[in-house]
């Protein structure tokens, strides 16, 4: 066996990093090679269907269960006038709000897994599947995993604040990216 001497110290190359092994997205790719703003908008209308029905169906509930009560002529009549005869006043009944809080907790459930963990996961939630492309990291190009996903979600927040161009950004962007794609370094890719 031969012994080789340690290298010497300012002389020596690095060794190889696995990260330097991954494939990048390169600093020239052109627009078309990310998801075209329409499929993005047309994904999120998917995404979010799921969301309304379940939100409504509470909604739908807690307007069907409402509790009513009339007032009669002889109750309010003397003291109100005939503008208060036969009234009827409706309230929210313990079953409607029951609905309501059991229906946002299943429209937070879908929520969760649709955009924090399939889409945190495969880097495409039920809309962006079903259209064919995925959010990546632009430096790895992977899933950016639940958490980040999720943030990016909360990030959204930012694209509406001035008269929501940052949901428009991606038409004339070379990288097709909303304000929040920016903030954490992701772009949306076709499959």
């Amino acid at each position: 066996m031969t012994e080789h001497p340690p290298p010497v110290w300012g002389n020596a190359a690095p060794p190889p990093s696995s990260a330097a092994s991954l494939p990048g997205p390169g600093p020239g790719l052109p627009a078309e090679a990310y998801t075209p703003w329409f499929t993005r908008v047309l994904a999120w209308i998917i995404d979010y269907v799921p969301a309304a029905l379940i939100t409504g169906i509470g909604y739908a509930l807690l307007a069907a269960t409402r509790d009513c009560v009339t007032l009669g002529q002889s109750e309010y009549g003397d003291l109100f006038g005939d503008a208060y005869s036969d009234a009827q006043v409706c309230g929210a009944s313990t079953t409607g709000q029951a609905s309501i809080v059991v229906f946002s907790l299943l429209t937070l459930a879908y929520v969760l897994w649709n955009y924090g963990y399939r889409q945190g996961r495969t880097g495409s939630s039920v809309g962006k599947s079903i259209l064919g492309f995925r959010v990546v990291s632009e430096k790895t190009w992977q899933p950016i995993g639940f958490g980040p996903s999720m943030l990016r979600q909360i990030a959204h927040v930012l694209d509406s604040i001035v008269c929501y161009v940052g949901y428009l950004f991606p038409l004339w962007d070379a990288k097709r990216q909303t304000f929040a794609d920016k903030i954490m370094s992701t772009v949306c890719v076709p499959l």
